[in-house]
């Protein structure tokens, strides 16, 4: 748009945009807009009606800042939130799979003084897009429906439109906890600051009336500048925490403050300094006063504090380092070598305390992973084991049920079971962001979508910022072919975990649903994780017609990792139309309880072998509904 215009006042659609003031009215209603949403909303009034791609919105709006994709994501949604466009069939922006965003709704220029513009009016040059998707042939399940499927008025529309737009209404009762700072002379007790901070998250999780920021969310801002207006947007809280941590020796001294975000002003500051035998004295002490602070309503006056786990402390910082490992690989960076020792540092609090029932639920994690990542069956028993352990030594804990329910359907194909299991840790412990996610994947599978999008929903309300629940939703949205929305969501959590691999494979896989193998051989390739890369290459190198390349990208997937991607290869055969090679692959991933084979009923690699009677039959193996 050019400068000399961009003091003119603009009617879009019921509001009116005040450039020269950065913010925007409808009746009585003011919203004040960032400078970049401004330039963002101009940019796409002055093309209303016609398609803005993504390049010409970095190169205009984010002009001599180097940014990719993920910001223009979050500035559309962002926008769009602020616009009130939250329902699944948006008034004001559309997104254009795989080219840009549209604004569909009138624009209007005028002077500012003026009640009613006179001037032209800038009108969608297209009707509203209604994209047809096309189903081509066996393999290619592409391209859908059309749009009035996509957006059509049901429960489940409407509900994915409500995940892919988070809601502005911020409780006062709401808070987020951030990671504390190691201020350790050695720098060594991070494991140790990030534990605390995620058992106050637990702990203030439990008080009646308090909404509280899961810690995959809260802790997305570590090591990040973001102030802490920023960080409160973004989490959608009024009130943050933030502390630090300083130990030496066994003397703790742990600072910390409560801050209304929109204010910036503390509202409780203290410094606690103990030995480190009252660490969990310490945590029920600053719980209680940061509820006291906010001045809650609670149930009784009190705050459900004290559920530790464990009264041994050297068991608790033992615990604290597995977690800390664990996390590094099954997130950040997956070895062998981080689960080992995860599992060797959850095993050491097991020995201080053998009651310790989340050390046993979280070692059964580390020990499932390992064992599937390794291809060692063993291990994975000793994670049944281990969770079944949790439960026994404390039936009032949820991670223990959590745990057993994620392994009975990821090992015994023991659907009921599992649910059974979900719905006793929520009933013990409803804040769980985890099993909501856990629970809602194995919905999922079996073919509940809605039912799943409803528990995504609480999840991300709990922890907005969680990549994996984000990516939940996508597996719902391509299950019920949504892939309108579903471009959306793994969009969301590309940008919350840009080098997440799995979030890269479900885009690649939806770009070749879409037609687009091009554009997904070059997303496959892009993949960090070699079984990743590869399976996809030689499905996009077969869609695109390079039958050599493909079988090369084939062959390497099953000469480094037939032992622990039978489901992958599995999924190659299908693709490309070698039913009896994907059935022979499949038995083979059920022998070796492969952790993919769970996903084959929504599988749509897979949906050229749906009509045979082995796939049936597979299903039946699988205790899965046909």
């Amino acid at each position: 748009m050019p400068a000399q215009e961009s003091s003119s006042v603009v009617q879009i659609g019921e509001w009116r945009v005040h450039p020269a003031l950065d913010s925007i009215s409808r009746g009585s209603e003011t919203q004040k807009l960032e400078p970049r949403a401004m330039r963002l909303l101009l940019c796409l009034a002055n093309s209303a009606g016609e398609v803005v791609s993504i390049d010409r919105l970095l190169t205009e709006v984010w002009a001599g800042v180097v940014v990719g994709s993920a910001s223009v994501y979050e500035a559309v949604s962002q926008l769009r939130k602020i616009l009130g466009d939250v329902d699944a069939k948006p008034s004001y922006i559309v997104t254009v799979p795989r080219k840009g965003y549209r604004l569909i709704a009138s624009a209007q220029r005028g002077s500012v003084p003026a009640a009613a513009s006179e001037a032209a009016v800038m009108q969608p040059k297209t009707a509203r897009l209604r994209r047809v998707w096309v189903v081509a042939g066996a393999f290619v399940v592409v391209l859908a429906l059309a749009a009035a499927y996509f957006w059509g008025d049901t429960a489940w529309q409407r509900l994915a439109g409500k995940l892919l737009a988070t809601s502005v209404v911020v409780s006062d009762k709401s808070i987020a906890v951030m990671p504390f700072a190691d201020m350790s002379e050695k720098r060594d007790q991070e494991y140790f600051s990030d534990g605390l901070a995620e058992e106050l998250i637990e702990q203030l999780g439990n008080t009646p009336g308090l909404k509280v920021i899961a810690r995959t969310s809260s802790f997305s801002f570590k090591g990040k500048s973001d102030d802490i207006p920023t960080i409160a947007s973004k989490l959608n809280v009024a009130n943050v925490l933030e502390g630090s941590v300083r130990r030496s020796g066994n003397h703790l001294r742990i600072s910390t403050q409560l801050i209304r975000a929109d204010s910036g002003q503390p509202l409780w500051s203290e410094t606690f300094d103990r030995e480190f035998k009252d660490v969990f004295t310490i945590q029920d002490e600053i719980a209680a006063a940061v509820v006291l602070a906010l001045k809650l309503k609670l149930a009784g006056g009190q705050t459900a504090v004290g559920a530790h786990g464990t009264t041994n402390s050297e068991a608790y910082n033992a615990y604290l380092l597995g977690r800390s490992l664990y996390i590094q690989s099954a997130y950040i960076q997956s070895t062998e070598a981080g689960y080992r020792q995860a599992i060797e540092a959850y095993q050491k609090a097991i020995n201080l305390d053998p009651r310790y029932a989340d050390a046993y639920a979280e070692l059964a994690m580390a020990q499932y992973y390992l064992g599937d990542n390794t291809g060692n069956l063993a291990l994975e028993a000793s994670a049944e084991q281990a969770a079944q352990k949790a439960i026994d030594v404390d039936q009032h804990r949820a991670s223990g049920y959590a745990v057993r329910g994620y392994l009975r359907y990821n090992l015994r194909y023991d659907w009921g079971g599992a649910e059974a299991d979900f719905k006793q840790a929520l009933a013990l412990d409803p804040t769980d962001s985890r099993v909501f996610r856990r629970y809602a994947s194995m919905l999922n599978q079996v073919g509940r979508t809605e039912e799943a999008a409803a528990l995504l929903e609480k999840g991300i309300e709990q922890d907005p910022l969680d990549a994996s629940t984000w990516a939940g939703l996508v597996d719902a949205l391509v299950a019920s072919r949504n892939y309108a929305a579903a471009y959306d969501a793994v969009h969301r959590a590309l940008a919350i975990r840009p080098t997440d691999n799995s979030s890269s494979f479900q885009l690649a896989c939806l770009q070749l649903f879409d037609g687009k193998a091009q554009d997904a051989l070059a997303t496959f390739q892009n993949n960090s994780f070699a079984v990743f890369r590869d399976t996809g290459v030689a499905m996009a190198e077969h869609t695109l017609g390079d039958a050599e390349s493909s079988q090369q990208a084939l062959d390497r997937v099953i000469a480094t990792a037939a032992e622990d991607a039978a489901y992958q290869i599995a999924e190659i055969y299908a693709w490309r139309g070698q039913k009896d090679k994907a059935f022979e692959w499949l038995e083979r991933a059920y022998r070796q309880r492969d952790g993919g084979l769970t996903a084959i009923k929504i599988d749509l690699v897979l949906a050229s072998l749906r009509s045979d009677p082995r796939y049936v039959a597979m299903l039946r193996k699988l205790n899965l509904p046909p």
